[in-house]
C-alpha cells in the first residue's frame, strides 16, 4: 500500500492534504510533515495543507488558504482522521481521488486508497515509514522541515514516549529523526510550556476531580468556570493528560463545556475506552478518546459508564 500511495503522489500535479478538526501535534505533524516530504522530492508540485488553524500550534507551522478551484483534478490525502465527520474542511470530496492515512481503528473506511495501521504510535510515524519506502524505491530524501514536524507529531501522540503505543519502532524512528537539523527545545517548549492561567486551572482540576474506589475519575469544567480562569475550551483540552499522574487512577474523563455542547475527553491506564466514546458521538484510540455530550445529564451517563468499565476491569 505504501508503494501504491507513493506512485499516486507521483502521478498528481496538485495535492491537498487534510487532517482532523481541533488538531493536535500529530495532526499537524503528519499533515504538514507529509507536505514538506512531498515538496522535498517533487519541488514542482503544488502541495497544500488545509484546515482551521489552531494558534497553540503556531510554533509548528500554519495551514494554507486555498480556493475551491484548486481541488479540480487534485489528489486529496487525509491524515490522522478516523471518520469523515472529523475531517477539517469538508471540501476534501472535491478532489479527483482521496487517500486515507491513519492509525485509529478503521471504523469509517472512506477513501479510494486506505492505509491504516493501528499498531503505529502516531500518524507521523507512518509518514516516516512512507519516506523509508520512498527512499528505498525512488531515492526519496527527508528535509529538516519534514523531520521536525514528524518528530513533534510522534512526541505529541506518545506523551513524550510514555504511552503504551510507544514501540521499539517508535524509538528507532525518533532516533533517526533527531539526526536532522532542528531545535528540539523549541518543539518541547511549544508543546509543554503553559501560561500561568492554564497552570492555575490545572490546580483547580487537581483540587476538584472526583475518583471512586475503582479508579474512575471525572471533573467538570463549565463555561462559567473557564471564563473565570480566562481559558477557552481549546486551551483547557491541553490539560486532559494531567490526571494521569494521580496514584490509583484507572481511567478518567474531563468534561469541557462549549457554547452548544460538552467535549468529553477520555483517557485510560488500562480499560478500553474508545467503545465508550463511540456510544457518545465519538471515538479514538483504545486508551485515548474523545466524544460529545449535549447536556450535563448526558455527561453523567458518560461518568456512570466509565465507572462500570473500571469496576469490570478490576473484577
Amino acid at each position: 500500500m505504501k508503494r501504491q500511495i507513493i506512485d499516486t503522489i507521483a502521478a498528481y500535479e496538485t495535492i491537498v492534504i487534510h487532517r482532523h478538526v481541533r488538531p493536535d501535534p500529530d495532526a499537524y505533524g503528519s499533515q504538514l510533515g507529509l507536505k514538506e516530504l512531498i515538496l522535498a522530492n517533487y519541488p514542482d508540485k503544488k502541495v497544500y495543507a488545509v484546515g482551521q488553524h489552531d494558534t497553540s500550534l503556531s510554533f509548528l507551522a500554519e495551514p494554507d488558504q486555498i480556493a475551491d478551484a484548486v481541488y479540480e483534478n487534485a489528489l486529496v490525502i487525509v491524515t490522522d482522521t478516523a471518520n469523515t465527520e472529523r475531517i477539517d474542511d469538508q471540501r476534501y470530496t472535491k478532489g479527483k481521488m482521496v487517500v486515507k492515512i491513519d492509525h485509529h481503528p478503521n471504523d469509517d473506511q472512506y477513501g479510494d486508497l486506505l492505509w491504516v495501521d493501528t499498531t503505529a504510535s502516531s500518524c507521523s510515524e507512518m509518514i516516516y515509514e512512507l519516506f523509508e519506502t520512498g527512499k528505498e524505491t525512488l531515492d526519496w530524501r527527508l528535509s529538516d522541515a519534514s523531520a521536525r514536524l514528524l518528530f513533534a507529531g510522534i512526541v505529541g501522540d506518545t506523551g513524550r514516549f510514555q504511552f503504551p503505543s510507544t514501540t521499539v519502532k517508535t524509538f528507532r524512528v525518533a532516533a533517526e529523526l533527531i539526526t536532522y537539523h532542528f531545535d528540539r527545545n523549541q518543539i518541547f517548549d511549544g508543546m509543554y510550556e503553559m501560561e500561568q492561567k492554564l497552570l492555575t486551572l490545572q490546580g483547580y482540576i487537581y483540587q476538584n476531580f472526583i475518583m471512586d474506589e475503582h479508579g474512575a475519575a471525572y471533573v467538570k469544567l463549565t463555561k462559567e468556570l473557564l471564563a473565570d480562569f480566562n481559558v477557552v475550551p481549546s486551551e483547557a483540552s491541553l490539560l486532559v493528560g494531567c490526571l494521569g499522574s494521580v496514584k490509583g487512577i484507572c481511567a478518567w474523563v474531563i468534561f469541557i463545556e462549549e457554547e452548544d455542547q460538552i467535549r468529553v475527553r477520555l483517557r485510560s491506564k488500562g480499560p478500553i475506552i474508545n467503545t465508550l466514546a463511540k456510544e457518545f458521538n465519538g471515538g479514538g484510540h483504545p486508551l485515548a478518546s474523545g466524544a460529545t455530550a449535549y447536556s450535563w445529564q448526558e455527561a453523567e451517563l458518560v461518568t456512570a459508564r466509565l465507572q462500570e468499565i473500571c469496576q469490570s476491569y478490576h473484577s
